[in-house]
């Protein structure tokens, strides 16, 4: 699969191929994982046939994931689908049953030290010391990173937008300002990879607005950032590509461009008449699901559709005398795709 990405060692442009509390993760709590061969560092995650079982039951089953440079990635899958434990084999934090995986070209556990000290990531909820400002939470972990990391705070607050509030008590912040604190958090280690797990849980929609920009500026830089939700509008707004996966497995993968490229077309058609509209639709070869909706039609046509066709709807309504107020192709969007290839429904976490 192919989509645009930003390498941010080379600053080049590249295709992008695919086949919590906030954590500041560091070597000591990875649990040792097979060794993956020498990777070439193009891919910022890479798994081979990595396997997770907890019990009977599969949580992750053989995933092979590349996962390029410089792209903001989205994990999607309903509850239960084995996210959230393949992002914690990934940062060392589970035991992996089988498979190798590389984080920044470096095999883990055998370069985990140099992989993590570059990775960033917040897995469930962020959590922090309430009694403690949000200033003294980053110093708190800063102490455990570079010495830079420290030069960095401000920084990082300011960036996530509550810079003026750092010196307040977290207890005394909203779900959302946790939020952002997990974010900077991650920025402090000044990371080229950031794992975030729902990172628009508890934001406004102004909060969401800027939170999608964030991670845009993110990936301009050249950092890749994946990020797990259940927001699938935010998701298409975001991300240049996504994984979908549903007992253990990745079922679908690729750029969102390209996923729904196979998907139908629905034209929104807004008509003084809508039977009678429809009705003469009928009589063409349009081979189009045609439903009468308040005010007007929706038809449904193939991917395929060209312009021609939609011209043709227009030229057989007009000439019908039927007045055309509205005319609209739609693609189809991220969630009803996912709920076409899901497996089962659920609300995705």
């Amino acid at each position: 699969m192919e989509g645009a990405c930003r390498d941010r060692s080379s600053g080049s442009t590249k295709r992008c191929g695919l086949s919590t509390q906030a954590v500041s993760v560091t070597a000591t709590d990875v649990v040792a994982e097979p060794d993956l061969p020498a990777s070439d560092g193009s891919w910022a995650v890479e798994t081979r046939g990595l396997a997770k079982r907890f019990g009977s039951n599969v949580a992750v089953n053989g995933v092979d994931l590349l996962i390029p440079r410089g792209c903001a990635f989205g994990y999607l899958g309903p509850n239960g689908a084995g996210k959230t434990t393949l992002i914690r084999v990934l940062l060392g934090l589970t035991r992996a049953d089988a498979g190798t995986m590389s984080l920044l070209g470096y095999s883990v556990p055998r370069h985990r030290d140099k992989a993590l000290a570059r990775v960033g990531a917040i897995v469930d909820e962020p959590r922090f010391h309430g009694h403690l400002t949000g200033r003294q939470n980053l110093q708190l972990l800063a102490a455990a990173r570079e010495p830079a990391a420290r030069g960095r705070i401000d920084a990082s607050l300011d960036r996530v937008e509550i810079l003026r509030r750092a010196d307040d008590r977290v207890s005394k912040y909203s779900m959302g300002m946790r939020q952002r604190l997990g974010v900077a958090a991650c920025l402090i280690g000044d990371p080229e990879l950031l794992i975030l797990d729902e990172p628009m849980n508890g934001l406004d929609p102004a909060g969401m607005h800027d939170m999608r920009d964030m991670i845009r500026s993110l990936v301009a830089e050249g950092r890749t950032v994946v990020l797990s939700s259940h927001l699938l509008d935010e998701v298409q707004r975001t991300c240049d590509a996504v994984a979908i996966v549903d007992r253990g497995n990745i079922i679908r993968q690729g750029p969102i461009s390209e996923l729904l490229a196979g998907t139908s077309l629905t034209l929104q058609v807004d008509c003084s008449d809508p039977d009678r509209a429809r009705s003469l639709l009928a009589g063409t070869n349009l081979g189009a699901a045609i439903d009468v909706e308040a005010g007007g039609l929706a038809i449904t046509l193939p991917a395929d559709t060209t312009r021609d066709v939609i011209a043709e709807v227009a030229r057989v309504l007009v000439t019908g005398g039927i007045a055309v107020y509205r005319l609209q192709p739609v693609q189809a969007s991220l969630e009803s795709w996912f709920l076409q290839v899901t497996s089962r429904l659920g609300d995705p976490a």
